[in-house]
């Protein structure tokens, strides 16, 4: 072997041991790689082609009784982009704009920067984001054609999984069912007072990204969503479309603020219908305001008038103090703690019964029936009747009303609030107190969830409302057939009278207490009654604030009542009551009247 062979092969053997050094230094790195280091990797590669989203969850939709659905969630979808990745903002823009509705200029300023995720359009529908996704994929497949290529493509958008909150019935119980706020919580309504139950837990999920957008089939739920719980409420779609409508023609008509009408079941406390005036469409939010949001039923306080004389009359038979025969002189006015009170018109001294001071809303009556009752008794009938106290019928925002306690009292405070003024209730909590003499003195508290409705479609009826006796069966059934003459000829609404049934209320014209200038200014105009009245099936109750010209509760109230009263006893088909065969007399003159006539008979039957 020559010399210049030696040097050929040692150089050989220099690069074949390089080489087996380097093919063992490689070998090494790839079984580090494979087996020692091989999670760590994939993890990195997973975070770096992975990303994850938020999986919401519907909320529970929202029954009738009957199960009509009032409130629902439909599938929509929210468009988000990775600015990063949007690589061509100027024609993103020209492509998806138009079909989402938005602003060329507007989308141009959210697609681009460096922010890794903007919500671009939000609760779209599923068919406008296929569109979206094509309009991209067709730009792309011709840019990819053309000299621009991959740098100009579009990516960057995401869909995510939404829903949007649809309301069926519209403003038909719009301020009883309210609204959802753009975080999708309950602000109002029973959208608020149940949010606990009927929203969702959101869930999770994650995709492969690829160049920013979503891959095909990639989606993998990380944690499952949770739906949220369906309710059943107690109202009748079909009753508070009645109601709705009867109140609304009337706030309209009398040009008032607002106005409100409740259909409850006295034994049961359900609320069959709660409508309010003004309302707004919950699918259109143009035509929702704050003031609108509120629910007067629960929220608004007021003086009640002469539909709070039913507890000073109750109070006075349960304490035998009175029957409804018992005959008073009632003058048109009277002086009390250095200030005078009066009736409504100017009269002579009557001699009226209990029953005709109440027919014919006698203040100075009343005043003479607190004034045999005393603070201390007055007081706590009227906590009884829970005057003062959330009703808790599951609504939000509910007022307990005002009550003073009796160490406040002043020198006048017993004679107003015994005719219905100086303390302030609710129109829920008024609709209780007839409720209750209506349930043969027992106070149910009144509820509008009727159950509720799991994924399988089963019912669990919510738990019976607490009960409280507050006067005896024989006090409540005197009481009612005292009413009754309330809604006759000679009584102050017999616009409230139904043909075919006993009917009995109560009106009341209250003058309204302005907060603003701390005095009295407009009116409060309501009746409440119920039917029939020797068998209450139903309590209706309707409330006027702030009519312009005529504030009688009678003229305004009565008629709505009976609109609503009616309709209910018919779709409910109860029975037409016989009118009663006995009546407590309304004056001194009638009842002896009667007594003479009793008399005759009674010697005629002797001989």
């Amino acid at each position: 072997m020559n010399q210049q062979q030696y040097i050929v092969q040692s150089r050989i053997r220099k690069i074949i041991a390089i080489a087996t050094v380097l093919f063992m230094l490689f070998g090494l790195r790839l079984i580090e790689i494979q087996a020692i280091r091989a999670n760590g990797y994939v993890k990195k590669a997973t975070n770096e082609l992975s990303k994850s989203a938020t999986l919401l969850a519907p909320r529970g939709a929202i029954y009738d009784k009957n199960g009509v659905e009032l409130a629902r969630s439909i599938s929509a979808i929210n468009i988000a982009v990775d600015q990063t990745v949007v690589n061509d903002p100027v024609n993103a823009a020209k492509v998806v704009a138009p079909i989402l509705g938005i602003p060329e200029s507007e989308l141009i300023s959210n697609l681009t920067g460096q922010r890794r995720y903007v919500l671009i359009a939000k609760d779209v529908t599923p068919a406008k984001w296929r569109a979206v996704n094509t309009a991209i994929t067709n730009y792309n497949i011709e840019i990819l054609k053309s000299e621009a290529g991959i740098s100009k493509r579009i990516g960057g958008f995401v869909p995510e999984r939404s829903y949007i909150r649809d309301y069926p019935t519209g403003a038909l119980s719009s301020s009883l069912i309210g609204i959802i706020n753009d975080q999708g919580i309950g602000a109002s309504g029973i959208e608020s007072s149940l949010d606990s139950i009927l929203a969702g837990v959101d869930g999770k999920y994650i995709y492969a990204n690829g160049r920013g957008n979503i891959i095909p089939g990639s989606e993998q739920i990380s944690v499952e969503a949770k739906a949220g719980t369906s309710i059943r409420l107690t109202i009748d779609r079909d009753v508070q479309w009645v109601a709705q409508n009867a109140i609304s023609q009337a706030v309209a008509a009398a040009r008032a603020e607002s106005g409100t009408v409740i259909v409850m079941d006295p034994k049961t406390g359900h609320i069959l219908a709660q409508a309010s005036a003004p309302t707004f469409n919950p699918n259109d939010s143009k035509t929702i305001t704050q003031n609108k949001l509120r629910n007067p039923a629960v929220q608004e306080v007021y003086e009640p008038g002469s539909t709070g004389k039913v507890i000073t009359v109750a109070a006075a038979l349960e304490e035998k103090l009175v029957t409804p025969n018992t005959v008073f002189t009632i003058p048109y006015s009277m002086k009390v703690a250095g200030e005078t009170f009066s009736d409504h018109e100017k009269h002579p001294p009557q001699r009226l019964t209990t029953t005709g001071l109440l027919a014919v809303s006698s203040n100075t009556g009343s005043i003479k029936l607190g004034q045999s009752l005393g603070k201390e008794n007055l007081y706590t009938y009227l906590k009884k009747f829970g005057i003062g106290e959330n009703t808790n019928s599951k609504l939000p925002g509910e007022s307990a009303g005002i009550l003073h306690p009796v160490k406040e009292w002043s020198g006048t405070s017993l004679p107003t609030i015994a005719f219905g003024q100086g303390y302030s209730v609710t129109a829920m909590q008024a609709t209780s107190v007839f409720a209750t003499i209506a349930n043969n003195g027992t106070r149910v508290k009144p509820t509008i969830l009727a159950g509720l409705v799991d994924e399988s479609g089963k019912f669990s009826a919510a738990e019976n409302s607490e009960s409280i006796k507050v006067l005896s069966d024989e006090t409540a059934k005197n009481l009612r057939k005292m009413m009754e003459s309330v809604v006759s000829p000679s009584g102050t609404a017999p616009s409230a009278a139904i043909k075919g049934y006993r009917v009995a209320g109560k009106t009341g014209t209250a003058q309204r207490f302005n907060s603003s200038c701390k005095c009295y200014s407009g009116y409060t105009a309501s009746f409440i009654g119920f039917a029939p009245a020797d068998q209450p099936k139903y309590v209706v109750s309707v409330t006027i604030q702030d009519p312009k010209g005529m504030h009688w509760g009678g003229v305004l109230a009565g008629p709505v009542f009976k609109k609503v009263m009616s309709f209910v006893l018919q779709n409910e088909r109860i029975t037409p009551t016989p009118a009663s065969e006995t009546h407590f007399s309304l004056t001194e003159a009638a009842l002896k009247n009667i007594s003479k006539n009793e008399k005759k008979v009674s010697q005629k039957s002797g001989a």
